[in-house]
């Protein structure tokens, strides 16, 4: 996947923003302003994006795939660093880009799921 395919599925998951909270060039997706997503634009020799996982996800997809590595500026136990273009396909990325986002949702309180749910 490039970038903007990345940008395109990540805006495409319910109640997602997208804005630039850090810098001009880290997009970061929030749902209900929780960050699921970070995708760095100024990375175009070699794109990445960093997303949630639980820390056993984590573990095993660093072990399995060279282009999954702890969450760069992140907390590592919680975030990996996903490279685009590597051994890691379009369709895993797309697994992890839901996992994250469920991650964050699951851990609303439950006031703001009653509140997406009502958008």
């Amino acid at each position: 996947m490039n970038i903007e395919q990345v940008r395109d599925y990540c805006i495409s998951k319910p109640f997602t923003q997208e804005s630039f909270p850090f810098d001009d060039v880290t997009l970061v997706f929030k749902v209900a302003g929780k960050m699921f997503a970070l995708l760095p634009l100024d990375e175009i020799d070699n794109p990445s994006i960093n997303l949630k996982g639980s820390p056993e996800d984590n573990i095993q997809y660093r072990e399995k795939f060279t282009g999954i590595e702890p969450g760069f500026h992140m907390n590592k136990k919680h975030w990996n660093t996903v490279r685009l273009e590597s051994d890691v396909d379009r369709n895993l990325i797309k697994k992890m880009i839901n996992r994250s986002y469920d991650l964050v949702v699951k851990s609303l309180s439950k006031k703001l799921k009653d509140q997406l749910r009502s958008l």
